[in-house]
């Protein structure tokens, strides 16, 4: 018997994987009595995880090898699960992922770094001023939104401060809904929009983030930030993915770190504009290769546009969500 775990432990069955190297036992674990968990938030190596409502403390069996575990996802566990004072589980499987919100650090970095699983939603915060609205992020957010089968939605704050119209209009044509909110107003049309749906919260530093998940979950108590007056840019005060349930179980709300990045390198430009089924079907008919740029020869998009069967401004949102995949990620 292994000295360090029991014959309860997952950990007893498997050998180091060493060249040789053979498992203690035939018998594979499994994990019968393992109990179903999601994981609300990644600590250095430790996971918090929300099972039969109750939180509680858990790490990676050492069988799931460098599979990654992330905010989000459904997981199964064994071990102490009663959530007592410095009670330890163990993560033994993850479900397979409905959806993965990824980006990379920038746009020629090969790893990619996932940001949340199984999430519908999500909506990209934009304050209207203070700190200045920066379409970059907004239209990077689209792009990694629409390639990971999430619904968008834009949420501009500080509507006491600036007129809205400006930025909408730069956005009506892609078909994004939005709400607008302003200090100290009424949130009833974003619940709505949340109700039911796990929502994952995107936005700069500063945009306002921690303040509505403040009122969205009233004990939530996530440090707000303050924009720096000479930089205009707003100081992190999440630094991971915190996954909240809103009040009456009317959902769940994921609030991210604020980012100054979001490379693209994982997106591909033949799926993003399967995102736009009536665009997708318009480009048929382009020569291989085609990536329906603007300066892309005999795109369909081109020629749907002169035929009067696309709407210009539709197809030029749509190639500038295109072009913010050569934007640097570090100008965002």
């Amino acid at each position: 018997m292994n000295r360090r775990y029991s014959e309860h432990d997952v950990e007893h069955y498997d050998r180091p994987k060493r060249k040789g190297s053979r498992p203690r036992t035939k018998e594979r674990p499994t994990y019968d009595e393992a109990v179903d968990g999601v994981v609300v938030t990644v600590d250095r190596g430790r996971f918090t995880v929300i099972v039969e409502g109750r939180e509680l403390w858990a790490v990676k069996a050492r069988p799931l090898g460098r599979k990654g575990v992330v905010t989000g996802d459904r997981v199964r566990i064994v071990g102490d699960t009663t959530g007592a004072e410095g009670s330890l589980a163990r993560i033994v499987e993850v479900a397979p992922r409905s959806t993965v919100l990824r980006r990379t650090a920038d746009d020629d970095d090969p790893v990619e770094r996932v940001l949340v699983a199984n999430a519908d939603q999500l909506v990209v915060v934009t304050a209207l001023a203070d700190p200045e609205p920066r379409t970059g992020l907004i239209d990077r957010a689209l792009v990694a939104a629409y390639d990971a089968g999430l619904a968008p939605l834009l949420c501009l704050t500080k509507a006491d401060l600036a007129d809205p119209e400006t930025l909408l209009s730069t956005y009506r044509s892609l078909g994004v809904p939005w709400v607008v909110t302003r200090k100290d107003g009424d949130l009833t049309e974003l619940r709505e929009r949340l109700a039911g749906r796990t929502s994952v919260l995107l936005g700069h530093s500063g945009v306002g983030k921690s303040t509505l998940v403040n009122a969205l979950v009233p004990d939530a108590r996530r440090e707000v930030g303050h924009v720096n007056a000479v930089t205009g840019r707003g100081r992190h005060t999440s630094t991971s993915a915190l996954m909240l349930r809103l009040p009456d179980e009317a959902g769940w709300i994921v609030d991210t770190p604020g980012i100054r990045s979001f490379g693209l390198a994982h997106v591909e430009p033949e799926h993003l504009i399967e995102a736009f089924p009536d665009l997708d079907e318009m480009t048929e008919d382009c020569p291989r290769g085609c990536t329906h740029g603007a300066d892309e020869p005999e795109c369909g998009l081109d020629q749907a546009v002169e035929a009067g069967q696309a709407d210009p401004e539709r197809v030029a949102s749509f190639r500038r969500l295109l072009e913010a995949r050569s934007v640097p990620a570090y100008l965002l």
